[in-house]
Order: C-alpha cells, then structure tokens, then sequence
C-alpha cells in the first residue's frame, strides 16, 4: 500500500471509531437504539481485524466503507427524531 493509501485508511479508521462513540450514546429509549448496537459491533469487530492485520484487502476497505456509511445514515435519521 502507497503513503497516502495508508493516511487515507487512517482516516477512514478513525472516522470509524468516532461513529462507534456516537452510536454508543444513543438513548437506549430510541427507535435507533437496537439498530445502533448492532452496527456498533459489526463496526467493532471490522476495526478489530484491521488491528490484528497488517495487510488489508479491497473487499475488507469495501466492508469497512459500507459500514461507515450505514453508520452515518443511522445517525442521521435517529438526530432527525430530536
């Protein structure tokens, strides 16, 4: 993997990780609450495997993105109740 691949993964895992904290601290009385937990640990899981490889594939970058986009689109509808 080039530098800058590296320093965009970086990015994206960190980003990662800030949706995590998010969907942590969704109210447990929120509709979205169930479904956040779940993504939360898929979403945990999938950083975890990147943790423990040094090497990563397209298709696990391609699992990450997806996840990072659920995510988001989670959080979006659920601050969209407030």
């Amino acid at each position: 993997m080039m530098k800058t691949e590296d320093n965009s993964l970086s990015t994206r895992l960190e980003f990662a990780q800030r949706l995590v904290d998010k969907l942590e601290r969704l109210s447990a009385d929120s509709y979205w609450a169930h479904q956040a937990s779940g993504l939360r640990g898929s979403l945990l899981r999938k950083l975890d495997s990147f943790e423990e490889n040094e090497h990563t594939h397209e298709d696990e970058i391609q699992q990450l993105e997806a996840l990072i986009n659920s995510a988001y689109r989670l959080l979006v509808k659920a601050a969209q109740e407030y």
